[in-house]
């Protein structure tokens, strides 16, 4: 059986046409699948109105314990919900899960030599079992970008890793194709023109355009998640916008070893 994996985030969250477009797409996708959310940018907001300073590095949130409150209210909460109740009016039987929710995804606290990056989990551990019986059950899980560390502790997690750990789980017991839909087509050569697209990237080439500074910032991360999904027994992963589920012509960038 296939399992198709899908990470939205960026402005198809943000644009209400766009979420709707891309529900309404990914609702057609026969089979299993599981469907991993961020949500940043609505983050940020709602840490900015009551005074937060939000901080990032490489592409990373540092998240301190009144950012935590904020990113648990808005991925667990309004975003998450949001999208589960629309999938119900397309007909998929959605359920919304954080990693707490039947230990699905356990993490350790992030401990970087010379970051403190806060309540960041890392993810150590996936309840294959039972994500397995749900899908087995035709429920379409939608988890949000926040896992915990088995002790009580809530801990924002990357939603491309959670993607790319799930794929992973997954793949020891299904076929699966990761896909992280965003704004853009694809992988750009150059950020500010959108038909630049890399239509195929493998390590070489992707180590190359990292030392030329064209791959950088959050991509990076992506990007790493993805090589780690492909050598850990993911069969496919695409990267681009969310037109390709319905359209596979359309432009996008595949991931090779």
């Amino acid at each position: 059986m296939n399992v198709t994996v899908i990470k939205i985030g960026g402005n198809i969250i943000d644009n209400p046409n766009e979420l709707e477009q891309f529900l309404t797409d990914f609702s057609k996708i026969k089979g299993y699948k599981v469907l991993v959310h961020g949500g940043g940018k609505s983050a940020t907001k709602m840490a900015q109105s009551i005074g937060l300073v939000p901080q990032m590095i490489e592409g990373r949130r540092i998240t301190d314990a009144p950012m935590l409150e904020v990113v648990v209210m808005i991925y667990a909460g309004q975003i998450n919900k949001h999208i589960v109740a629309q999938l119900q009016a397309k007909d998929n039987n959605a359920i919304g899960f954080s990693g707490a929710d039947g230990n699905l995804i356990q993490s350790v606290k992030r401990n970087h030599p010379t970051i403190d990056y806060g309540f960041v989990g890392d993810v150590k551990q996936v309840n294959t079992s039972l994500l397995k019986t749900l899908l087995e059950n035709e429920i379409v899980p939608v988890f949000c970008a926040i896992t915990h560390d088995k002790n009580g502790q809530l801990l924002n997690t990357n939603a491309d890793t959670i993607a790319s750990e799930l794929a992973i789980a997954l793949s020891e017991v299904f076929d699966v194709t990761l896909t992280y839909c965003f704004e853009k087509q694809g992988v750009l050569q150059d950020s500010e023109d959108n038909s630049s697209v890399i239509t195929e990237i493998n390590e070489e080439l992707y180590n190359k355009l990292k030392a030329e500074n064209i791959i950088h910032s959050g991509m990076i991360p992506k990007l790493d998640n993805c090589f780690n999904s492909l050598s850990r027994g993911v069969q496919k992963i695409k990267i681009g916008h969310h037109k390709m589920l319905k359209k596979p012509e359309v432009l996008h960038t595949t991931i090779t070893l």
